[in-house]
């Protein structure tokens, strides 16, 4: 069977093939950046062109020298430069980084053969199905002696199906490959071609239509090859062979000797003599070939292909649909086989070790139930029928200018005192964030973890939606629904240590305590007793970045909050005093590893993903959390300003509210200047109200009980503490960068902290929930959910936090005043608690009528309506106050805010 088909079935492409991923016949070049729109082809970004010079006057003559002519646009230390900061050392701890990091890249790249095998190790890693009726199951353990796959589908034997150290799937990078043929069902024989692929998605196609393989090679030989011409495939002498018969006749010369003896003519005047012969045959009889003689003496003759004939042949295409007809369908295999692993089966590795044997829930595992209530946890093979399989039916939204994202914990997102699941939020909580404003939701505790109290920090699996919600196409559901109400769905991601589980978690996973994580003291968090992992090591870096892209690949996520980073950029886990001093960020307690490992991320989700969404929870706030990596910066979106939340907790519990200093809160809430644009702002997130905790309504709104207006310690302390509560929240929302977030029944002043069942409540699920009837029974929370809602509406309407950043023109702490001006809106707040301005004057740069768009005083809200109708429409005096050229005179009932927008300019 000798035709292209055949050739290019012997050569069969195996895309689960271990070794197409971990070794590359030629050295790449370097690439220093992550070229954009490229997922299945590296190419080099580097040219041999010197950079442009810098239009900066400012940049010293040694970071010019820096950029070397590789590394067009790259300046490791340009964020510096661009912000005037001089610091010696931090700028050659950054240069240093850079060229760590352009080794590690070009390490990356020698161990892989594409850019996409970086961050696309799922396709490989873990349990998949293989198209040739098997499942392949590949594991990182270099500890290990013996690796098997043992479940109740092999009754848990560790003989069964297993890979032997040295003998079928172990490498010298410690990787365990195991094959597990599918099972032919009785009475069936095994197919007479090795390479015979099923189309297992498929229920039917040409496959299962009876054609046998030889006519199916046939019908390709018969379309691909015109008539004739693959007798010279098939046989390579037989033109030379004819040539000869028809020169020297049947009983020519067969040895040199005696053609030597032999007087012969021109070949090239022989070969036209018998091209002149046979010009009637048809052209199938014809060579496709010319033979001349160059004339040389070792020349006997020399073939050359007639140009016609093969730019004809090149412009052939091979015929792969013959070969994708070879290819059965569903029911062809269902008919023949029984699935090695069926789905839902129950599984783990088996491992013998230097230390005897253990098991352990493999690494890569999608689905674990993991081992609450002593029972022993174990992965569950997820590979529902293809009819059954989750059907995606939404897009993922169009990435907003501004964000207003709504945190949510599933488990605790119902109303009953019990864990929900990912279909009860989908159906009760995704309708009440659309309904509420928001335009994101973070998920938090979404990946496996074993013990629910922890709220999902301490991830064991990170492959593994948490089985208490629900399942994988749960999820996918939940994710679908939140994009067709123009959701984006943000995950909170922890790669920043892991829990210290054995069975089910990453810690001992081979039996040798260095295998995902550091050794010693290093290799454990200094307070929280997790695991910290080893980020120089390039299978744990290959396993993290995997993991980013797995679930924007998986499960269509559209961005991810890293947490706490403060915990993994120090050797002392961001437990020491920091004054700001650029030497704490680069002295011998920062982990260059762990920065490294940050930068890849995020190019690498940036490249494959561009509109993909990254936010940085970093108590010590690293410098360049934000900036481009190509400027010497790690390359998130956003960062998380987490002083905000802990200042307005402080002064909530310890400061009188007649002392609250207006300019700590304008310089808390501002940040850094430099990056505030890239700032996310919240009042309070879960970690206020989380175990131990209070939700700031707690402490504001005093005790309810049974949820009864009447059982209210004080009405009064009621409406200041709601007053203070709206403007904590609008000048939290307003003053910010260009995100928000806000904790999942927050939005409503929800009067009880959150509570996980653990040992000291008795396991209690009573603080676990959230009280959603409170928006149909209670006035109070109605009136600021209804004031939450116009707040959301006001950036939809009006894009107050896309405007960039707020001119602060008015901080009185004296009279607890703060003025700001934000595009054409004027915020003004009066935080004394017992005082009100009749006439306050607050400066304005804009002559012309300004009308209150939003009022925390109206009686909607729950306020006292003291402003009148009449009062909603200012003019401008002309008088320079506050450094502008005009101002108002406005009333400002105390602790009320208003929102004023310019409505007609005035010509002076």
């Amino acid at each position: 069977m000798s035709s292209l088909l055949s050739t290019a079935l012997s050569l069969s492409f195996y895309p689960n093939s271990p070794s197409l991923h971990f070794i590359s016949q030629t050295k790449p070049q370097c690439v220093n950046s992550f070229p954009s729109k490229i997922r299945f082809q590296i190419t080099c970004s580097a040219t041999n062109q010197p950079p442009p010079p810098s239009k900066q006057q400012n940049r010293s003559k040694k970071s010019k020298k820096n950029e070397s002519k590789g590394e067009k646009g790259i300046d490791p230390v340009g964020f510096l430069t661009r912000l005037g900061i001089s610091h010696k050392q931090f700028a050659q701890f950054l240069r240093e980084r850079h060229k760590a990091l352009k080794d590690l890249k070009e390490e990356l790249f020698n161990r892989n053969l594409m850019i996409k095998d970086i961050a696309y190790g799922f396709e490989l890693m873990g349990l998949h199905r293989h198209p040739e009726h098997r499942m392949d199951y590949m594991e990182w353990a270099p500890g290990a002696r013996y690796c098997a796959l043992v479940g109740d589908f092999n009754g848990w034997s560790p003989r069964e199906n297993c890979a032997r150290e040295g003998h079928l799937g172990h490498d010298d990078y410690g990787y365990w490959f195991i094959i597990l043929e599918d099972k032919l069902r009785e009475g069936e024989e095994p197919d007479e071609l090795y390479f015979q692929q099923y189309n297992y998605v498929d229920d039917y196609d040409k496959g299962d239509s009876g054609v046998s393989i030889e006519e199916i090679f046939q019908k390709a030989n018969d379309e691909y090859w015109e008539p004739g011409e693959d007798e010279y495939i098939k046989n390579r002498f037989k033109v030379p062979a004819k040539l000869y018969e028809q020169w020297f006749g049947p009983n020519g010369p067969e040895t040199e000797e005696e053609l030597d003896a032999i007087p012969l003519p021109d070949a090239e005047t022989r070969y036209k003599a018998w091209k002149e012969q046979h010009k009637d045959d048809p052209p199938s009889n014809l060579p496709p070939c010319d033979v001349i003689d160059k004339g040389k003496e070792y020349d006997i003759y020399n073939v050359i292909s007639d140009p016609a004939w093969l730019e004809k042949i090149r412009a052939k295409q091979p015929p792969l649909p013959y070969w994708f007809e070879m290819r059965k369908g569903r029911q062809a295999w269902l008919k023949k086989y029984i699935p090695a692993i069926p789905h839902k089966s129950k599984y783990r590795v088996y491992f013998n070790t230097p230390n005897g044997p253990l098991e352990r829930v493999p690494a890569w595992a999608t689905y674990v139930q993991p081992g609450t209530d002593g029972k022993q946890p174990f992965a569950i093979h997820w590979e529902p029928p293809p009819d059954h399989a989750y059907k995606w039916k939404n897009t993922h939204p169009k990435v907003p200018k501004s964000l207003r994202i709504y945190e949510c914990h599933v488990g605790i997102s119902g109303s009953e005192p019990k864990i929900s699941s990912f279909n009860d939020f989908t159906e009760k909580v995704l309708p009440h964030v659309k309904e509420a404003g928001y335009n994101a939701i973070q998920l938090i505790g979404v990946v496996e973890h074993k013990d629910y109290f922890t709220a999902g920090y301490r991830v064991t699996n990170l492959y593994a939606v948490s089985s208490r919600y629900g399942t994988p196409d749960d999820f996918k559901c939940l994710v679908d629904e939140a994009h067709g109400l123009g959701l984006l769905v943000f995950l909170d991601i922890v790669h920043s240590y892991s829990a210290a589980d054995e069975m089910v978690g990453l810690s001992l996973f081979d039996g040798s305590n260095d295998c995902y994580f550091h050794t010693g003291k290093r290799g454990h968090h200094k307070y929280w007793g997790t695991r910290m992992f080893k980020y120089g090591d390039r299978e744990v870096l290959h396993y993290l970045l995997s993991n980013l892209n797995w679930w924007v690949v998986e499960y269509q996520v559209d961005g991810f909050q890293f947490h706490s980073l403060s915990s993994m950029l120090y050797t002392h886990n961001g437990f020491a005093a920091f004054t700001g001093d650029l030497e704490e960020y680069c002295n011998q307690y920062v982990d260059k590893d762990a920065l490294l490992y940050l930068i890849l991320a995020n190019e690498l989700l940036h490249t494959l993903h561009p509109n993909i969404i990254t936010i940085a929870e970093d108590a010590t706030y690293y410098p360049g959390l934000c900036e481009p990596t190509s400027q010497g910066g790690l390359g998130f979106d956003y960062y998380v300003n987490i002083s905000a939340s802990e200042m307005w907790s402080s002064l909530l519990k310890d400061v009188p509210n007649d002392e609250w200093s207006m300019s700590k809160i304008v310089s808390t809430l501002m940040g850094n200047k430099q990056y505030a644009e890239k700032m996310l702002l919240y009042s309070e997130n879960h970690n206020q109200s989380i175990s131990g905790g209070q939700s700031f309504a707690e402490i504001m709104f005093g005790e309810y009980e049974n949820h009864s207006p009447e059982s209210l310690a004080s009405k009064e302390s009621l409406f200041k503490g709601c007053a203070l509560y709206k403007m904590i929240r609008m000048i939290t929302f307003t003053i910010g960068g260009g995100a928000y977030l806000n904790f999942m029944g927050n939005e409503f002043g929800h009067p009880k902290r959150v509570e996980f069942p653990m040992p000291s409540n008795n396991f209690s699920y009573s603080l676990a929930n959230r009280c959603w009837d409170l928006l149909e029974n209670e006035d109070v929370h109605r009136n600021l959910f209804s004031f939450d809602k116009d707040l959301m509406k006001l950036d939809e309407n009006q894009r107050v936090l896309s405007r960039g950043l707020p001119s602060i023109h008015h901080v009185n702490d004296t009279s607890m005043v703060i003025s700001y001006i934000r595009g054409p809106l004027l915020f003004v707040f009066n935080f004394h608690p017992t005082n009100a301005y009749e006439r306050y004057s607050v400066g304005v740069e804009e002559a012309g009528e300004y009308q209150i768009i939003l009022n925390t005083d109206e009686k909607k809200y729950g306020g006292h309506g003291l402003i009148q109708v009449d009062q909603y429409l200012q003019r401008t005096i002309n008088k320079r106050v506050d450094g502008l050229r005009n101002y108002l005179e406005v009333f400002l009932p105390c602790r009320t805010a208003q929102v004023y927008k310019l409505a007609r300019i005035l010509r002076i």
